[in-house]
């Protein structure tokens, strides 16, 4: 699959970009499992704007992370333009529009998935985005705004012929937030339609190796983006390249030794990026992915979303380590 000159091999499997989650040092991590591209968390347009330390710091990355998409979000067609302008200085593979985001504080001011409700303020968007650089742009977005506005067929058309090189679908309405199920259908409606000629990467629910080739067969989509089952469990980059390899095999359990040391990977590269207390808050969203399945882990799971130094939290991860056998979940 190519975007734009990038060519990311047959069928890849991306990294979605989460805030809050897909920073640097879990982004190197995802890479090191086989992440075929990631995505930096989403950017203020008007943070990159007014020039604000929170949003430029976002445009920072390693080498090792390439190639890697930078992703923008706002509801102004110049701030976007002038935000595109200063992505593209960082000089990433992609530059990524969020259409999609749906919390409430994003949606409601007409950005991320609020602007499913005003299709021309999108197209217009997107124009002036691509217009802005030589770098490829893509989106992501959903299916449309609600059951009743399911209108990602039209929208991906029209985001095409403003020059968009592919774009990722998530399978739900805004409206669903990340409730029920993802609806590939329609995802596989765009892939299938006539008109498009550029990337459809599906996106949604895509949590076990199984599923990935089931979309693909199913739907025709050209990729896969996986993102919250991506949260603490890098690994499921490595089972997908286990399964492509030989889809009788069976991937053995992850040992609670290499869950700890990519573990501690992950804190020790967060604090030295961010500093201490951010880090340790901040990976408190990632212990229920990296020791998922452990029993009776309830005594230690509260411990990790409490404790407030790393140095606490290193010596926690040791008595994990050494009072579980290594020999993966149960």
């Amino acid at each position: 699959m190519k975007i734009g000159s990038l060519d990311l091999g047959e069928f890849p499997v991306l990294l979605a970009p989460l805030e809050d989650i897909t920073d640097s040092a879990f982004r190197v991590i995802c890479r090191e499992f086989g992440a075929a591209m990631v995505y930096t968390e989403f950017i203020s347009s008007e943070g990159l704007v007014r020039d604000a330390r929170k949003s430029n710091d976002k445009l920072l990355f390693e080498e090792c992370e390439r190639p890697i998409g930078i992703q923008i979000f706002g509801s102004d067609p110049e701030a976007m333009r002038l935000a595109a302008l200063r992505a593209a200085e960082a000089k990433p593979e992609v530059i990524d529009i969020n259409f999609g985001c749906p919390v409430k504080k994003v949606a409601m001011k007409g950005a991320g998935a609020g602007l499913l409700n005003d299709v021309s303020r999108m197209v217009k968007i997107t124009g002036e985005v691509v217009k802005a650089t030589s770098i490829p742009v893509t989106v992501k977005t959903r299916l449309g705004w609600d059951d009743s506005h399911k209108n990602i067929v039209e929208i991906a058309e029209r985001l095409q012929d403003e020059g968009i090189a592919a774009i990722t679908i998530h399978g739900r309405t805004r409206a669903q937030l990340y409730s029920g199920t993802a609806d590939w259908t329609l995802i596989g409606e765009v892939k299938n339609n006539p008109r498009m000629s550029i990337p459809v990467i599906g996106n949604g629910d895509i949590d076990k190796a199984e599923k990935v080739f089931l979309m693909k067969e199913k739907y025709g989509v050209d990729a896969v983006m996986i993102g919250r089952a991506a949260i603490g469990n890098p690994w499921i980059f490595k089972e997908i390249s286990g399964f492509r390899s030989n889809r009788s095999a069976v991937m053995p359990a992850t040992g609670i030794g290499e869950r700890v040391s990519v573990c501690l990977r992950h804190l020790h590269k967060a604090v030295e990026n961010k500093g201490e207390h951010r880090a340790v808050v901040e990976m408190r969203r990632h212990y229920a992915g990296y020791f998922r399945g452990m029993y009776d882990f309830k005594k230690y799971r509260i411990q990790l979303l409490t404790l407030k130094s790393e140095s606490e939290i290193i010596g926690l991860l040791s008595e994990i380590k050494q009072n579980y056998p290594d020999s993966g979940p149960e």
